[in-house]
């Protein structure tokens, strides 16, 4: 991590710029809990126009410069650069640093790999559309993708060492139909059309059953899959966990729509070598089919995360809640307060919040009372909709 440690001195009063580096304020750290804390400085900053934040804190009898954990972006160059403004532009005697000589790993691009973003404001396709759900060593996936070149395959996985090897393949065999996204899947069925869908494959999760709660199959996710299926698509799930093959045949039940098809030891045109291992072995391999029947309306992902209406920042610094807010399907945690100097009625919120299982941490830049979202709205998702429209109801009292 690039940081500078230099010599503790007065800070220069923003906005200023320095070589091509634009910074726009200092908010300083605001003790709103009975725990005694160190300060803590926050530089907004625009560098090549990208908006980011700096974390400036007292290190012994000096200051030690980095980059903010949640705003932090790539390349790492951005950064780098703008810790070497910041201190340039106090003048302060530099007594370490590693942002001249760091040796930056090349980030590597491929044209497959997608952000969750891409899914969300680009991900357009005219083709039936199928999902796997955690494709380890992406044996499966390639061979459905070569075997079916008109359908557009989407693969989630949250193992980078088995997003590598799939994207390898990809290039290795001219496959071209498959879309990689490394996310949680129980989320990700929100960004998807309605009735897009022909085929999703959940083949041999993670059991948990020690803890329960983080399987993939819930009547929320279910209910999801149905969604984005077409009429006659399937969610097929294939385990060797009878302990998960009857929890999930439970969950399908109490399902108020669609027809259910269960398999024991059914052959597969392909199958990973852990199938092959366990069938050695004797140990039974469960498929359970959910078909959907119905035609559902599509989603609405054009969300208005704005505040309409103006604040006292001076009173939620008194009055906003310190204990984390949670909900059903949400929770809201306020984690940091700043003030910024020199400019009245304003000041950053650090908070959590959104769902339980993808928890995204933001600020919200309050500027004269008007309020929006430093670096970004949130992702549409439904969690964090209900957690926005939470968050209005606390700010505007």
């Amino acid at each position: 991590m690039p940081h500078i440690v230099f010599e503790k001195k007065e800070l220069i009063t923003l906005p200023s710029q320095k070589d091509g580096v634009n910074f726009k304020f200092i908010a300083k750290s605001y003790n709103f809990t009975q725990k005694e804390r160190r300060i803590e400085y926050k530089i907004a900053l625009e560098n090549e126009n990208k908006e980011f934040l700096l974390s400036l804190k007292p290190k012994n009898d000096d200051f030690m410069i980095k980059a903010d954990k949640v705003t932090r972006l790539s390349p790492v160059t951005l950064v780098k650069n703008a810790l070497n403004a910041y201190v340039n532009l106090n003048n302060a005697k530099v007594l370490f640093s590693n942002t001249n000589n760091l040796k930056l790993k090349e980030e590597s691009t491929n044209e497959y790999l997608k952000d969750i973003n891409y899914f969300v404001d680009e991900f357009k396709t005219d083709k039936e559309i199928q999902i796997e759900i955690g494709f380890g060593s992406g044996r499966h996936l390639l061979h459905q993708a070569k075997t079916n070149p008109n359908i557009q395959f989407i693969g989630l996985e949250i193992h980078y060492p088995s997003i590598e090897q799939l994207l390898k393949q990809l290039e290795l065999q001219n496959i071209t139909n498959v879309l990689v996204v490394n996310y949680d899947a129980r989320l990700f069925m929100e960004f998807i059309e309605s009735n897009k869908v022909g085929k999703i494959f959940v083949h041999f999760p993670v059991p948990w059953d020690k803890k329960p709660h983080r399987r993939i199959y819930s009547n929320e996710f279910v209910n999801e899959a149905l969604r984005v299926l077409k009429v006659s698509g399937t969610l097929e799930l294939r385990t060797d966990s009878r302990k998960y093959f009857d929890f999930c045949t439970e969950v399908l039940t109490n399902l108020p729509k669609g027809r259910i098809t269960i398999d024991i030891n059914k052959d597969l045109a392909v199958s990973s070598k852990y199938e092959d291992r366990w069938k050695k072995q004797g140990k039974n391999i469960y498929d359970v089919v959910l078909e959907a029947f119905d035609i559902d309306e599509n989603i609405n992902l054009n969300f208005d995360f704005s505040f309409d209406f103006k604040i006292n920042f001076d009173n939620t610094l008194k009055t906003i809640p310190t204990k984390s807010i949670i909900e059903k399907n949400y929770f809201i945690h306020v984690e940091e307060l700043y003030t910024i100097e020199n400019s009245q009625n304003s000041g950053l919120i650090k908070i959590t919040m959104g769902n339980f299982d993808r928890p995204v941490t933001k600020y919200l830049y309050v500027n004269e009372g008007t309020i929006s979202y430093y670096q970004g709205n949130p992702l549409p998702t439904s969690s964090n909709i209900n957690a926005h429209e939470k968050l209005k109801e606390i700010l505007s009292k």
